[in-house]
């Protein structure tokens, strides 16, 4: 604590205090020589502890004095990586806190800027892309827009469902958090120099399925919350009715003896959390193999979310706001065991993460991908990873990516899908390729996201991190990626329409381009998209 306090005054020695004044609080950011300030670690909801764990978010306390906001408060508890492991490091039950970057004047001035709302992934199971520093996208708008990042439950304490959580507690917490930040947004982001009537939400990976969730919301009934979003890889995981996922909490009870208690859920709730992460692991899905990658996810609640994605958008019941859709080239490749050895290996993975998927399924995608022209050994690999990664890939990021741009275009609404496809020489040497939310580094800029970019964004790929942060900003801006591009880039062109469509920007470094959808992709896509709602995605 000494340290922290010692850090923090060190700090405003160098930057100037900027307050803010919430009516529940007053949080005191600072503001640098580079004209933006920042408030780093602002409650947008109570602590969701005690009573409050496995409901949805309450509004935050109002408190007395000054709140410091200078640093980032711990991460939400992920799931564990192994039974009998404590909370990690970094991390808390008590998480419900959001970051914002705004310029300066547009604070002292009270300007209405855009705002970009991003929301992060880790598969429902973590929060890894935490804390990214929004100076990078303030700067490449010319400090014409507001940045937010915050925090959501996820794992259990986010997405347990089974008929006493429905019963006597609450489902969808992690997507509830999001919603509830948004809200905060909406009410208090004027005070920070943002429009809160031009909120443009974003996320990658499941953060990119929660813009799809927070779109498709209540049926798609629209809030007024946000006018536009952005997803990059929305990932496509099964969705579970409640008694689907019922096992989960079946599972949890049993591990940490509180069947042996009347209320069951009274028992998870007011245990200590130490001992409900050391049970707080992945198992198998019943019907799967193997353990999946990630075992929470959204549940079907018949209100916030009522019905699987595919149906929801299929049927209409979305919001009709501008948007963007894209991938990467090799989505699959971070996911799929290096040593899958052969199509079982590759079948027994996909079953795992879909266990709705049939035989004969598994076989149609047998040959659409684990053909022998398609088998190619890299370093410590198996024969069939890459091909068993480009059917993952598509299965759950590129093709429902593809599927949604269509379907925003079907309907009239400005749509622009992208194909991220900068060639790394390490990573295209080790097979990884151009892999899942790597863009990432491009957008928010290598220096300031979280984890350690591939040191080629600091050099031979540095070209691109203007292009999509030219694109990026400006349709946060504009609601339309080409108002405010780089000088450099080429025009996005929209999805389009029936015979003029699948038209994608190709993003790498000094060969971006426009490209269509290609016909063997097109149609392996098709297969997947028509099997989307057996899989339940």
């Amino acid at each position: 604590m000494a340290v922290l306090i010692f850090l923090s005054l060190l700090l405003l020695t160098y930057a100037r205090a900027i307050e803010v004044d919430l009516r529940y609080a007053r949080y005191r950011g600072y503001s640098t020589s580079n004209g933006i300030s920042q408030w780093l670690g602002m409650r947008y909801a109570a602590a969701p502890t005690g009573r409050l764990r496995f409901e949805a978010p309450h509004d935050p306390p109002s408190v007395e004095g000054i709140q410091e906001a200078l640093s980032h408060k711990p991460l939400c508890v992920p799931v564990a990586s192994k039974r009998n492991t404590g909370v990690p490091h970094g991390t808390d039950e008590d998480c419900l806190f959001l970051d914002i970057y705004a310029p300066t004047d547009a604070v002292t001035q009270r300007k209405k800027l855009p705002v970009y709302f991003f929301i992060q992934g880790g598969g429902f199971a973590a929060l890894t892309n935490p804390n990214y520093n929004g100076t990078g996208l303030v700067q490449a708008s010319g400090y014409n827009m507001v940045v937010v990042t915050f925090n959501y439950r996820v794992g259990p304490l986010g997405f347990l469902a089974s008929r006493e959580i429905q019963l006597g507690a609450s489902l969808n917490n992690g997507l509830k958090d999001q919603r509830k930040a948004l809200e905060w947004v909406k009410k208090h982001i004027s005070k920070f120099g943002g429009d809160p009537n031009h909120v443009v939400i974003g996320g990658d990976s499941a953060g990119g399925a929660s813009v799809t969730l927070q779109l498709s919301a209540y049926g798609g009934r629209d809030d007024g919350l946000f006018v536009a979003a952005a997803a990059e890889s929305q990932s496509f995981g099964p969705v579970f009715t409640v008694a689907e996922s019922q096992f989960a909490y079946d599972r949890l009870v049993a591990h940490t003896d509180c069947r042996k208690y009347t209320n069951t859920l009274d028992c998870l709730r007011y245990m200590n959390i130490n001992n409900l992460q050391s049970q707080n692991v992945v198992s198998p899905v019943p019907g799967a193999p193997r353990n999946p990658l990630y075992l929470y996810n959204p549940t079907i609640d018949g209100d916030f979310l009522q019905d699987h994605t595919y149906t929801l958008f299929e049927t209409g019941r979305f919001i009709k706001v501008p948007v963007i859709f894209g991938d990467d080239t090799n989505e699959g490749t971070i996911f799929v065991p290096r040593n899958t050895t052969s199509p079982a290996d590759a079948d027994a993975f996909i079953k795992s993460q879909f266990p709705s998927v049939t035989t004969a399924q598994l076989s149609r995608i047998n040959s659409m991908y684990l053909t022998p022209d398609q088998e190619r050994v890299f370093p410590k690999s198996g024969l069939y990873w890459r091909a068993g990664s480009n059917a993952y890939g598509e299965i759950r990021y590129i093709c429902p990516g593809i599927h949604m741009s269509s379907i925003y275009a079907a309907a009239g609404v400005p749509s622009w899908n992208y194909h991220f496809a900068v060639v790394d020489t390490i990573a295209a040497a080790d097979g990884t390729g151009t892999s899942h939310t790597i863009e990432v580094n491009a957008i928010w800029g290598p220096q300031y996201v979280s984890t350690a970019p591939p040191s080629s964004y600091f050099t031979s790929n540095a070209n691109i991190v203007p292009v999509m942060q030219g694109y990026w900003t400006s349709f946060v801006r504009s609601l339309n990626p080409n108002t405010h591009r780089d000088p450099s880039s080429p025009e996005w062109v929209t999805w389009g329409q029936g015979d003029d469509a699948f038209k994608r920007i190709f993003l790498r470094t000094n060969q971006t381009r426009m490209e269509r959808v290609p016909a063997d992709q097109k149609a392996r896509c098709n297969y997947l998209i028509g099997i989307g709602r057996e899989l339940k995605q």
